[in-house]
């Protein structure tokens, strides 16, 4: 939840406020579609898209174009062409909040507007530093921390597309393995709007004088009590304990064959000792840094939405 020292920089709306805020804007979005962009355990749905989403799309709608027009304005002042710069929305949150679907949903309903029909989306997974670099440095119980990010490389990635250069690659990440993929490379095409979802995004402080959020016109904090972020991941790794573990290639094979009770002890010792850590120390203090969160209840529905005053 907002601290209370941050409660006078946001606008509150709950959930029918919100919702109201919708206007007109059509819901675009079949149930066999949504199916597609659902992650492993999440239980959005038609309505959960229609309260909260879609009038969030129609803000990000209105922003994107004030911001095309802004650089027009500058290109008339300098007597130049106005150049394509995308419009970069970050998204930020713990593991197992629901930050990957929002941000396929996003990505989805954005690419739906006539203004900006091209909406790319990256996630920073590809930017972490391969196993082999992390077991070398003592990093592999680290994973997700700040520390385990190739962020110079990141930071080149955004600026890059930033900047409109016509194609920009990105390290591709595979969650069967665990580990990046030295082969592929996911290649973004100068798009209307791109979308970088990650743990750490909206993260500073680190003895750097640049950061990735420098470069996001928008930023997006998925929220919830830690205990119910717990208690999703723990049902997500008993899922993936019976689906993905069994994959004979998956890193985490040898756990497919836990008892539910050794499973679920697992599950809260690898909170503890690592996703619950990295939420309180490097997470969740970056919160208020963003343009704009929503704050889940314990059903995973969203109960309330803070905006930045402007």
């Amino acid at each position: 939840m907002i601290a209370d020292n941050d409660v006078d920089r946001y606008l509150r709306f709950d959930r029918e406020q919100w919702s109201m805020l919708r206007a007109q804007t059509p819901l675009t979005l079949s149930e066999k579609e949504l199916e597609a962009l659902r992650g492993i355990n999440d239980r959005i749905d038609l309505d959960e898209v229609a309260t909260i989403y879609l009038p969030l799309t129609r803000l990000l709608n209105l922003y994107v174009a004030a911001t095309q027009n802004l650089h027009r304005v500058s290109a008339t002042f300098l007597g130049t062409m106005a150049p394509k710069m995308p419009y970069v929305i970050g998204i930020a949150g713990s593991v197992a909040v629901g930050k990957s679907t929002s941000a396929r949903i996003l990505q989805s309903l954005l690419m739906r507007w006539p203004e900006h029909p091209r909406v790319e989306l990256i996630t920073t997974d590809g930017f972490l530093y391969p196993n082999a670099v992390l077991e070398e440095r003592g990093l592999m119980n680290r994973k997700g921390f700040p520390e385990s990010y190739d962020t110079k490389r990141l930071l080149q990635f955004v600026r890059d597309v930033k900047a409109g250069t016509a194609e920009v690659s990105a390290p591709v990440y595979n969650h069967v393995v665990y580990d990046v993929m030295p082969s592929h490379e996911e290649v973004v095409h100068q798009p209307d709007i791109l979308i970088v979802e990650g743990l750490n995004v909206l993260q500073v402080g680190s003895g750097n004088t640049e950061f990735v959020s420098d470069y996001f016109d928008f930023s997006i904090y998925i929220d919830a009590l830690e205990k119910d972020i717990e208690s999703w991941f723990i049902e997500r790794f008993q899922t993936l304990r019976k689906t993905v573990f069994q994959d004979p290639n998956s890193f985490f094979k040898h756990f497919a064959d836990l008892t539910q009770d050794q499973a679920v002890a697992l599950a809260h010792e690898i909170w503890a000792g690592i996703n619950g850590l990295n939420l309180k120390e490097n997470i969740q203090p970056t919160r208020a840094r963003a343009s704009l969160v929503i704050q889940k209840g314990a059903d995973h529905k969203v109960n309330a939405v803070h905006l930045r005053k402007l």
